[in-house]
């Protein structure tokens, strides 16, 4: 008598299973439990060969100066922007997972790059979510060049079918659009839940490393900006890769997860008519390119990564007409602005009975972490309310504390050399950030210890 399948039962919000059925899961959520059905289980002997996959090699343990050391292949891809987070280009065999939210630029992007693939090998492009017509339109939107013997377009939502056509076509790149959509034989459940993006992600990776081919998956995100499904995900693949929408036209490109390099590396792109253009030199972009001086207009330079950026921080301060003076910004954590508000009252005695508006040029987004900004943001508020100008050739970073002391803000030292390749000519950096490096970089350095400084060097 055949033996009756194992059953589980696993959350469709957080993809953890029980061998039974039960009202709410550990993850808080009541009634999400869905019955599934198990695959029977294999021996260490029936595991298919696969290249890079663990568990297919066997043999048992070896010694370390047993193990054979080899080199992973990359290729660059001709976006420059995409390349520096791949840490040098995309690894052969590797799979990678792309997430954003919607109309972020992930279609756009790996549309781009499946036409720059099969110029050089054989490349298909799976969407589940549009139509062949679709697809076709934007490449001729896009004016995107590509190779009509080894460019692929299907459109399936079956696991099986689309690896078929992998193997029948002998692709060697493939983008997979996307991972909620598709479903396989092997797992129950409707598409997009738990069980179904965990086993077809395992479908696809395992083929992948078998018959070296690199593919790119895109994956939807929830309201709270991670991927949707189960976390198992992130650690099936070998790299995840997230594209944030800034105000404007600005993509920022982070790899939060990279097996083949690190993931400190930030890319930036600007959204167009002509695609995801890579932005070669990001500063030039948050730099407003105004050469009119005027009063509230202060040049710092942040870290991204392990890119710094020069941008431009505006401030304007009116009158204001109501009983409570107005607090806006735009792209910056509102406490840190009242923070800093209230130490320039405590410290320097300053009064801010007005309208008080921050921007930063270029639609960027500051992390609330980023706390090199506060001497800019307080020099851009002061020059705007008393009416003086900062020099358009003047860069202002450093971190402000409760007492009124400028703190040291890390990677001093590359932040001073991006803004003296960028021709300013007078830096202000915390005092203990001073080096002598600096020296010879044919910038003037101050270096300042207290607020109070700050403000009689500036004046």
């Amino acid at each position: 008598m055949a033996k009756a399948p194992k059953m589980a039962f696993v959350c469709d919000d957080c993809g953890m299973d029980y061998p039974r059925w039960q009202g709410q899961c550990r993850c808080g959520a009541w009634n999400t439990l869905v019955e599934v059905r198990l695959s029977s289980a294999k021996t260490a002997a029936s595991r298919p060969a696969v290249l890079g996959y663990a568990g297919a090699a066997g043999g048992g343990a070896k010694k370390l100066n047993e193990v054979e050391s080899v080199e992973a292949e990359k290729r660059l891809t001709g976006i420059g922007e995409l390349d520096r987070v791949l840490s040098g280009g995309l690894t052969t065999g590797s799979v990678n997972i792309i997430s954003g939210d919607p109309g972020a630029g992930k279609t756009t992007l790996l549309s781009d790059l499946v036409a720059r693939m099969s110029q050089s090998t054989a490349s298909l492009y799976c969407t589940a979510e549009e139509s062949l017509s679709q697809f076709k339109n934007r490449v001729n939107r896009l004016k995107l060049n590509y190779n009509e013997d080894n460019l692929y377009l299907l459109s399936e939502t079956s696991v099986e079918s689309i690896i078929e056509e992998l193997e029948a076509k002998q692709i060697k790149f493939a983008v997979i659009d996307s991972i909620q959509a598709v479903v396989t034989e092997n797992a129950n459940g409707s598409p997009g839940s738990p069980s179904q993006v965990k086993t077809a992600a395992q479908a696809f990776t395992q083929y992948c490393k078998k018959n070296n081919v690199t593919m790119f998956i895109i994956a939807h995100v929830n309201k709270n900006n991670e991927i949707a499904g189960p976390q198992t995900l992130v650690h099936i693949v070998d790299s995840l890769l997230h594209i944030d929408t800034n105000d404007g036209q600005i993509r920022t490109l982070r790899a939060n997860k990279n097996r083949f390099g690190d993931v400190d590396t930030v890319g930036i792109f600007r959204m167009s008519e002509r695609g995801m253009l890579s932005v070669d030199n990001p500063s030039e972009i948050f730099l407003s390119g105004s050469t009119t001086e005027s009063p509230g207009s202060t040049i710092t330079c942040i870290r991204k990564g392990n890119r710094n950026l020069l941008l431009e921080i505006q401030c304007l301060t009116t009158e204001t007409e109501s009983e409570f003076p107005q607090r806006v910004c735009v792209g910056l954590n509102m406490n840190r602005i009242k923070m800093l508000t209230g130490i320039l009252r405590k410290h320097t005695k300053t009064k801010i009975f007005h309208d008080t508006f921050f921007n930063i040029v270029g639609g960027l987004k500051i992390d609330e972490s980023e706390t090199c900004i506060d001497l800019a943001l307080v020099t851009a508020l002061l020059s705007s309310l008393n009416d003086f100008v900062i020099p358009r050739t003047t860069c202002i970073m450093g971190e402000l504390s409760l007492n009124g002391d400028v703190r040291p803000i890390d990677s001093g030292v590359p932040r001073v050399k991006e803004a003296a390749q960028h021709g300013f000519t007078e830096i202000f950096i915390p005092f203990r950030n001073y080096h002598k490096s600096m020296e010879g970089l044919g910038a003037k350095i101050t270096p300042v210890k207290t607020i109070h400084e700050l403000l009689e060097l500036i004046n």
